[in-house]
């Protein structure tokens, strides 16, 4: 149950059919990306280039009710979002997504999951430049940088990779043209992004469980720097001639992504699995139990009790039915956290438990799970962290956590465990973090974990002023 946020999800579609109900299909489709952004969510349809569209802050069923979804009416392509906060800056009605511009070429629509580290930078150039920004977001950024490409360019396809070849950081995009979806993805492949069919449409998507979800069939990952292009005459790639180094987000693994997709090559509930039987191995402990903390907690958890023999069991019950509004309460966080949490009493009374949780950020969290189990009964409480210890701050995800507040940075191994009130702590080593995705074929970043970040960050390190400009109004 991280403290860190999750990433956004975005997904494309397209098709040639005037039978299927594309609204119908993106909006079945961000079901399964629910768990990437339950911030706001919006679609965007394209009929012959005409583009109508709805967003609201919410998750799926709030912000996207069925009186606007009729609204939408029908097309050919059609862009979904989910979205989650942006690191420091605020999440308001103007920084949705997909965003949808009127330019010299007609609109446009686009989302993106992902975070631009030279956003501060190609900011202040498009502010010389006399440029009128309505959000904070970096999806504004790219919508003005493909604009401004396309006034000299033949096609849209040219105007996206001159714009994104301006850019530094992680991202999966997707793009509608009038008649073309297009997606992109960085060229360290730092984010994921993947395309197959649903019946007879197209649909480009964050992660596979949208196929697997709908029925469809899952063709493959968007490779590093490739642009895919769809339109009547079928899937077109552009590739980069040659990518210097790759950097797959091992947190997709440990955290950000569902356990039924499989992202990359490598299967994410085998390799929570392998996380919690690697984590047996590492930091075995005699108990009667072992439990997950729902939900990313649970798959490690199999594992371990697979590793070590310790019987598995239900310890946690998480309450699936909290939306956003919930989340905007202003009660007490301790009072919060055990509406969103609770322990199973029969289960782990007068036992000798351990716990397994996908990571620890601030230890709040933690130290809430040790108690609910304490007062449910449980004799011992051994917690088990299945990735090492977060020591810093990532800025390729949605939400970048202040270095100071990462409770690594400043406590022991010995000082967190007395912090949450543990009987024993155990943390994955570095060094496991290749065998959690050893079949992907791309590098991984574990900069959270070891600060050797990828790419150049300091730009990420400026102040944060456009999002005070519109806090301040």
């Amino acid at each position: 149950m991280s403290e860190l946020r999750d990433e956004c999800g975005v997904i494309g579609i397209y098709t040639t059919d005037p039978a299927v109900d594309i609204v119908e299909e993106t909006y079945l489709s961000l079901y399964a990306l629910q768990h990437r952004g339950q911030v706001g969510a919006g679609i965007a349809v394209s009929n012959d280039g005409a583009i109508t569209y709805h967003k609201d802050l919410g998750m799926i069923p709030e912000a996207l009710p069925e009186s606007e979804l009729a609204r939408l009416g029908n097309g050919q392509i059609a862009l979904g979002h989910v979205k989650y906060s942006s690191g420091n800056r605020p999440v308001d009605h103007e920084n949705l997504a997909p965003l949808v511009m009127r330019y010299i070429k007609g609109q446009l629509a686009l989302g993106m999951n992902g975070s631009i580290t030279n956003y501060h930078t190609l900011r202040d150039e498009l502010n010389q430049g006399a440029a009128i920004f309505q959000s904070n977001g970096d999806t504004e950024i790219i919508a003005y940088l493909v604009a401004r490409a396309r006034i000299k360019t033949a096609t849209i396809e040219e105007a996206v990779q001159q714009a994104v070849s301006q850019l530094k950081g992680a991202y999966a995009l997707t793009f509608m043209a009038p008649h073309k979806l297009i997606g992109v993805r960085d060229p360290m492949g730092i984010r994921p992004l993947c395309y197959g069919k649903i019946g007879s449409s197209y649909v480009i998507a964050s992660e596979s469980c949208v196929f697997d979800s709908m029925g469809g069939e899952f063709i493959r990952d968007i490779e590093p720097g490739e642009m895919l292009v769809i339109d009547s005459e079928g899937v077109h790639s552009y590739k980069k001639d040659h990518i210097e180094k790759t950097a797959f987000c091992i947190f997709e693994y440990i955290f950000f992504s569902r356990p039924d997709s499989v992202v990359d090559g490598v299967s994410v509930n085998l390799s929570r699995q392998r996380a919690g039987r690697m984590l047996a191995q590492q930091h075995p402990v005699e108990a009667d139990i072992v439990c997950g903390v729902p939900d990313c907690g649970i798959e490690s958890a199999i594992g371990y009790a697979m590793e070590s023999g310790i019987p598995y069991a239900t310890g946690l019950i998480k309450n699936k039915y909290i939306g956003r509004a919930f989340n905007d309460r202003k009660r007490n966080s301790e009072y919060l956290m055990r509406i969103k949490l609770n322990a199973l009493k029969n289960n782990v009374n007068g036992k000798r438990v351990i716990v397994i949780d996908d990571s620890i950020v601030k230890g709040k969290t933690s130290r809430h799970i040790v108690n609910l189990l304490r007062q449910a009964g449980a004799k011992e409480v051994h917690m088990r962290i299945a990735s090492p210890p977060f020591k810093c701050p990532c800025y390729f995800t949605s939400d970048s956590t202040v270095k100071e507040e990462l409770i690594a940075v400043t406590h022991s191994v010995e000082e967190i465990c007395s912090y949450i009130g543990a009987d024993s702590l155990g943390f994955l080593s570095v060094e496991s973090l290749r065998e959690l995705a050893k079949e992907n074929r791309l590098d991984l970043c574990d900069a959270c974990f070891t600060g050797n970040y990828p790419l150049d960050v300091s730009d990420t390190s400026r102040e944060d002023k456009y999002s005070k400009q519109i806090e301040n109004k």
